[in-house]
């Protein structure tokens, strides 16, 4: 039953890893995996069956939403974009109780420091979110149908740093990915595989991205690993930051993707109805500190 459950957990994180604007950190968070997380591929090798034991159902869940769902969320959004969005919304929303938990009572929580952190971070994710005002179009979009050497060599770079914000919570690797202009190429790319369409190029293509994402993940694992254990409180601070600018982030990006949505009394009532479930959902699937 666990291992079910941790799928579970896996399927959600992978979902959020190909919305732009969800950061599976932050749903590894809620969800009441997080340090787990980080400790078993930090120490990979330490523990190694217990870590399998606890990661494999996890990448299981995680492989088996971005496979199957990539053409899912993309119509979700499309037609029902307001429902599909205050559902994810609503997981984030009901994690942060648990995530107040990790800072409540801690003699940081009085420092003017914690609350900048908080801030920083808060505008961070800020500035991703609206990078298209601030900055522009962005740098367009990579044409993956031919790629050189040095193409592969770019994508292990993005890979990494997309891993990196994948782990940090409330930053979102998808939307790391459009900004660089790899986002609709990498999407398109697993779209085709899974069609068995140029099997050889795609494998390649992915596998290079692929091992950027391992390697990334690991880096930055063994990174916030080492912040939460000397400055665990005003980490979290940075956390939570993090997490209540994602709230915003995700119906910005969203919009940036989709174009205009059409308000209408049906869609809202119904998203109103998601915000709650997600909300339950994150409550319950994140547990009590």
């Amino acid at each position: 039953m666990e291992s079910v459950i941790l799928i579970i957990k896996g399927f959600i994180m992978g979902i959020a890893n190909i919305i732009p604007g969800v950061s599976g950190g932050t749903l590894a968070l809620t969800l009441g995996i997080y340090e787990q997380f980080i400790g078993a591929i930090s120490h990979f090798f330490g523990k190694l069956k217990e870590n399998l034991r606890f990661l494999i159902p996890i990448f299981i869940g995680m492989v088996l939403a971005i496979v199957s769902m990539s053409n899912v969320i993309s119509e979700s959004f499309e037609h029902y974009p307001i429902p599909t969005t205050l559902f994810f919304m609503g997981l984030v929303l009901g994690g942060i109780p648990m995530l107040t938990g990790f800072v409540k009572g801690k003699k940081e929580t009085k420092q003017i420091s914690s609350y900048v952190i908080a801030l920083l971070t808060f505008s961070l994710v800020m500035v991703l979110a609206f990078s298209e005002q601030l900055f522009g179009s962005g740098l367009g979009t990579v044409n993956l149908s031919n790629v050189s050497v040095v193409g592969y060599i770019l994508l292990f770079i993005v890979g990494v740093i997309a891993a990196a914000t994948m782990v940090i919570p409330g930053v979102s690797g998808s939307l790391v990915l459009m900004l660089l202009g790899y986002y609709l190429p990498v999407v398109n790319t697993i779209k085709d595989l899974t069609k068995f369409n140029h099997l050889f190029s795609n494998c390649l293509i992915l596998g290079f991205f692929g091992l950027g994402v391992l390697v990334g993940i690991v880096l930055i694992s063994k990174l916030i690993e080492f912040l939460l254990h000397k400055y665990e409180t005003k980490t979290y601070f940075g956390v939570l930051g993090f997490i209540l600018s994602s709230i915003i982030a995700i119906p910005v990006s969203v919009y940036h993707e989709i174009g205009t949505i059409t308000f209408s009394v049906p869609q809202v009532i119904i998203g109103i109805i998601f915000l709650i479930i997600g909300s339950f959902i994150g409550y319950k699937l994140g547990g009590e500190k």
